[in-house]
């Protein structure tokens, strides 16, 4: 019994001796190493968004165009297989089609809008007068105050400067003129740059297989791309298609309520509705400033601000979750953090960019194995990875 048991401590301690030991030295490395990807990483995209911000000018209208390529390459494709149609043929009619909505919708706005920006000063005299009112009822509760402090015989507190509270409107006129001829520029090199690239049919996605190493990294690109054509057309129509809907309703809204140029309102909601949250925050406010201007009373500001509160709540609580759909649907709080983000980084154009870019990152991480967290941060629910090309 004695001897058997020795065989098996023996036989235990020699399995044990052959067990690898740690070497502290290789922990160590390791540590090192990790800590130097993890910094190399934060330094490789603290540069890429300086580049971004530094570069907007040359950079936004390459987003734009290669956008719109994702979204107007389907319709390239089908003219080619079906109607036998030249690719550049069709390009130049889909760009040709895309300036002309851009100059109508210039054209259509411009007399209104340059009314509502030469009419600023008197915006802006409004909002002083309710200013200077509200401070005309604190000045009488502070005099009230001190009243109660002497009848009490409290000591009087240290005298401050009173503070006059202005708002002065800046030369809108004068910015837009300057800025014009900069978005001229931009708007003709994005559509030239988007000829080019739909002229050219299938060489983008040609050149993207090649690029890649192994035939499924090819077929994962391919499905990458095709994925990011299909939810970004679905997206831009259904969302644009919304906006007309909410555009004219806020007009409507804005024509009962009284305001002057309700169509302009309803065009600007239009536009205001591509950025998520804070475009429904502005047009509220532009609505009740107007209003308030026009009337000449707060009272009068409410009314248009309460319609347009309510028009915008529907649509964006009832019609577009029934009609975009859960595959489309964002996770609130990072479609805030998009808009947030890329404002600051491009200004207002990154604020309408945020959700398509959101869009498209979210499918190539719902591609990426190590990036299935991120795919399931970005949406409102739960994101399934694709089938693999097994299944």
């Amino acid at each position: 019994m004695v001897e058997q048991v020795g065989v098996r401590a023996v036989s235990q301690s020699q399995t044990a001796s052959r067990e690898p030991i740690p070497d502290l030295q290789s922990v160590e490395l390791l540590k090192v190493h990790s800590g130097r990807h993890w910094a190399i990483t934060g330094i490789f995209f603290i540069l890429l968004f300086g580049a971004l911000y530094l570069a907007a000018s040359f950079v936004l209208p390459v987003v734009f165009a290669l956008l719109f390529m994702l979204v107007l390459s389907p319709v390239v494709r089908f003219a080619k297989r079906r109607l036998h149609i030249w690719e550049p043929v069709t390009a130049g009619v889909l760009v040709f089609g895309t300036l002309i909505a851009i100059l109508s919708a210039f054209y259509l706005t411009s007399g209104p809008l340059t009314q509502i920006a030469s009419s600023a000063p008197t915006y802006i005299r409004a909002v002083n007068d309710e200013i200077s009112h509200v401070r005309d009822r604190l000045a009488r509760f502070a005099d009230a105050r001190e009243t109660a402090r002497e009848a009490t015989g409290a000591p009087a507190p240290a005298a401050a400067a009173p503070e006059n509270v202005v708002l002065n409107g800046p030369g809108l006129l004068d910015n837009a003129a300057s800025v014009v001829p900069q978005v001229i520029a931009s708007i003709g090199f994005a559509l030239i740059f988007l000829f080019f690239l739909l002229s050219s049919g299938n060489l983008f996605y040609q050149k993207l297989i090649e690029s890649m190493p192994t035939f499924s990294d090819k077929r994962k690109a391919l499905a990458i791309a095709h994925e990011i054509e299909r939810e970004l057309s679905r997206y831009l129509l259904t969302i644009t298609l919304i906006n007309a809907g909410l555009g004219v309703a806020i007009g409507t809204a804005m024509w009962v309520a009284g305001l002057p140029m309700p169509a302009v309102f309803g065009v600007l909601a239009f536009v205001l509705n591509f950025i998520p949250y804070l475009g429904a925050i502005v047009g509220i406010g532009l609505v009740g400033v107007v209003g308030l201007a026009d009337s000449g009373m707060l009272s009068g500001a409410i009314l248009p601000a309460v319609l347009y509160l309510g028009v915008t709540s529907i649509e964006g609580q009832l019609i577009t979750p029934v009609l975009v759909g859960r595959r489309l649907e964002m996770n609130a709080a990072a479609v805030f953090l998009a808009v947030a983000f890329w404002g600051w980084i491009w200004g207002v154009v990154g604020m309408f960019l945020a959700v398509p870019l959101m869009v498209g990152v979210k499918v190539f991480a719902s591609y990426v194995d190590g990036l299935h967290p991120l795919a399931n941060f970005l949406s409102a629910e739960k994101q399934d990875p694709p089938a693999s090309e097994s299944e």
